[in-house]
């Protein structure tokens, strides 16, 4: 295992607030809401309990060029426009092939293209699916995508543990770099399942928020009258690379990726553990890993998706590492801003999360009514100021299935 330390050079994002990173931070910063009524007769046709989302402010067959967009479901669509614009934010560098890879996740992966495909067999038969039906719908599409673009030959690898997924792959990206199997890792995740069964499966668990009359305050995460999250879409990418890498070829550099855990829970499959043991054992791990203790953090991006059960446990899992510490540090709950953007929340978590600790600023959590006695987190409707302090920041997530993942970042 290298000692390299491993270093963040480039950011990209496609989100509910945002075309761009700095856009979604820019409006971030503002308190905006990507929440939004859905405008698609899919919702009357269906009569769907929910009638909004946190969609994607730019659509990414916009952006892209036709023939390119038409072979990529909208989760690879994401991904490779946000992995162009963190490319080019790195500064498109020179690098063997074979010393480039990529860890991009997915939650889902290709819904669209798997039940659009669905309704051409069953409405016009088999001779009607397109032929690129099954390398679009594949959970891998983006990451295989990504490798093919950019010309990635270490590995192309994904992972998919739901809302944990994007998280995990910069955890495994800063694995694999320490572990010398490339100089330069594309990571992130993606996400583009606002979709007619998700949405209804989602509001049947009762997981969604059901603010069908005030979308854009829906999410509200550590407030006691928060009743569930909102489904968000999207991409985000980070550039990761060795440090001497990146400062061979005069880099700049945003942050420094120092940690990472991931553990499973092994207690329900969609339920997190109300004593939140595993979430406790990743932000450990995390800490371990950066060779720092929980009173070095600065700054915590929570995983916090606004649901009643979700967001006190988190605050158990953290009350259990940090002990009364945990009222004093400054927490962010973006997704009241974003939405929950399933395998694809991690990564623009990660950014945000990076941004923070560079410019030293807590972002706001929108939509704070009363908070919750329960989850007493440091959380402000207003940027907190971080101070001049060297920074130390953790961004959670956790996922169906139990998943637990948590990354670290420091101060370049």
């Amino acid at each position: 295992m290298s000692t390299s330390r491993i270093v963040v050079t480039g950011i990209g994002a496609s989100s509910p607030i945002g075309g761009t990173a700095p856009e979604s931070w820019s409006a971030l910063l503002s308190g905006a809401s990507g929440a939004r009524t859905l405008e698609h007769d899919w919702v009357e046709k269906y009569s769907l309990p929910v009638t909004f989302a946190a969609e994607a402010k730019v659509r990414p067959d916009t952006v892209l060029d036709r023939p390119v967009a038409k072979r990529l479901d909208p989760a690879s669509q994401f991904a490779l426009v946000a992995a162009t614009e963190a490319w080019a934010d790195a500064g498109a560098p020179e690098v063997d092939p074979e010393r480039l890879g990529v860890d991009f996740a997915t939650g889902i992966g290709g819904v669209w293209t798997l039940l659009d495909a669905w309704d051409t067999l069953r409405e016009k038969g088999p001779r009607r699916v397109m032929p690129m039906t099954v390398p679009m719908l594949m959970p891998n599409a983006a990451a295989g995508n990504l490798s093919l673009h950019f010309g990635a030959r270490a590995f192309a690898r994904t992972v998919a543990s739901a809302c944990a997924s994007s998280t995990e792959s910069i955890v495994n990206a800063f694995e694999h770099l320490r572990a010398g199997l490339a100089d330069i890792v594309i990571a992130g995740g993606t996400e583009s399942a606002i979709h007619p069964i998700t949405m209804a499966s989602f509001a049947s668990m009762q997981a969604l928020s059901k603010r069908n009359d005030d979308p854009s305050t829906a999410s509200r995460p550590t407030s006691i009258d928060r009743d569930g999250f909102v489904m968000g879409e999207g991409a985000a990418a980070l550039i990761l690379e060795t440090e001497e890498h990146a400062r061979a070829r005069g880099a700049k550099i945003y942050a420094v990726v120092v940690g990472g855990g991931v553990t499973a829970d092994s207690y329900h499959i969609t339920a997190n553990d109300p004593e939140g043991h595993g979430a406790a054992r990743a932000v450990r791990l995390a800490l371990e890993t950066a060779d720092a203790s929980p009173d070095d953090v600065t700054h915590i991006n929570a995983h916090a998706t606004s649901t009643p059960v979700g967001d006190p446990n988190e605050y158990q899992a953290l009350r259990t590492v940090f002990g009364d510490r945990i009222d004093e540090v400054p927490v962010s709950a973006t997704k009241a801003s974003t939405g929950h953007l399933l395998g694809g929340t991690g990564a623009l978590e990660a950014i945000f999360t990076i941004l923070a600790i560079q410019q030293r600023t807590a972002p706001p959590t929108i939509n704070l009514t009363t908070q919750d006695p329960a989850v007493p987190f440091r959380v402000s409707g207003e940027s907190q100021d971080l101070g001049a302090v060297e920074q130390l920041a953790i961004s959670n997530s956790f996922g169906f299935g139990g998943h637990n993942a948590v990354a670290a970042f420091a101060s370049s």
